[in-house]
């Protein structure tokens, strides 16, 4: 099994709902660092997974989407937490929505909020 990672930094904001969480109850802003992880068992005729030019501009435009901006305000966020599990969930279906191509038999966003702290979340297509 193949697998190519790219990975971008971008800040964003937010603040967290529903509980006490101290300081995350008020806006703030994390240094996201966005690994994306495309898994294969097959290379195509080029000998590569994928076009690797064709990720980096859907990743790039989706890290665009939301650099410094306040993820509590944007719609995928509507009645949730914007939590760092929820984003890399939201991140991970938008990516695979975006990236196509037939070798590719998995997909995984793994998105740090911080030097020590991360989640992933992976889909598998069929």
């Amino acid at each position: 099994m193949y697998t190519l990672a790219v990975k971008r930094n971008f800040i964003a904001r937010h603040f967290l709902i529903g509980g006490d969480w101290g300081a995350e109850n008020f806006p703030n802003s994390h240094h996201y660092v966005l690994e994306l992880q495309l898994t294969g068992a097959d290379l195509d005729q080029h000998g590569y997974l994928v076009d690797i030019v064709d990720v980096e501009k859907h990743l790039n435009d989706t890290v665009a989407r939301y650099r410094e901006q306040m993820l509590n305000d944007l719609p995928e966020f509507a009645g949730l937490n914007p939590s760092i599990e929820h984003f890399a969930r939201i991140l991970a279906q938008q990516l695979n929505e975006k990236i196509i191509a037939p070798n590719l038999q998995g997909l995984t966003v793994r998105l740090w909020e911080n030097d020590i702290a991360w989640v992933s979340y992976s889909l598998t297509r069929p």
